[in-house]
């Protein structure tokens, strides 16, 4: 399950982001709901809000270590709760995703503009998504091990 949830962000992320670079011109943007929430071309050289800019080969090595540590767990993963193999695919998926950017031009490519927020992607949701899945399952199960002792 989460291999299959992985491959599906990932194909799904690149499919829009060559959609968006192939039909738009970079830093165009066009209102879906005006003012409110726009689709808008931007290349990100760093992370979420664009921090640590210009870091590629960091960002690189990250997302292969979380890649590497997916296969190694693979087996284990499969025993998990259904949170956690959830969580781990979205956050697999993402982080491959955006890797796959870093690794052709060293940037991101971003598009969803809601105007209040720096503009972002698909592969950033199922990495921010991931991330809050696997905390919760974590805090979920803490909470039950201290109820149960």
């Amino acid at each position: 399950m989460p291999l299959g949830i992985g491959i599906l962000v990932f194909v799904i992320d690149q499919l829009v982001k060559h959609l968006v670079v192939s039909t738009m011109h970079l830093g165009q943007s066009f209102p879906v709901i005006k003012g409110i929430f726009h689709i808008t071309y931007v290349l990100n050289p760093g992370a979420a809000f664009g921090m640590l800019e210009h870091q590629r080969w960091f960002f690189i090595v990250v997302a292969l270590a979380a890649v590497l540590l997916g296969v190694f767990f693979y087996r284990k993963l499969q025993q998990e709760s259904i949170l956690m193999r959830s969580g781990a695919g979205l956050l697999l998926g993402g982080a491959v995703g955006n890797l796959a950017d870093r690794i052709q031009s060293g940037l991101v490519v971003d598009f969803l503009d809601f105007r209040v927020w720096p503009v972002f992607n698909i592969a950033d949701i199922a990495i921010c998504a991931g991330a809050g899945i696997l905390i919760y399952d974590i805090w979920q199960r803490r909470n039950e091990d201290e109820i149960c002792s």
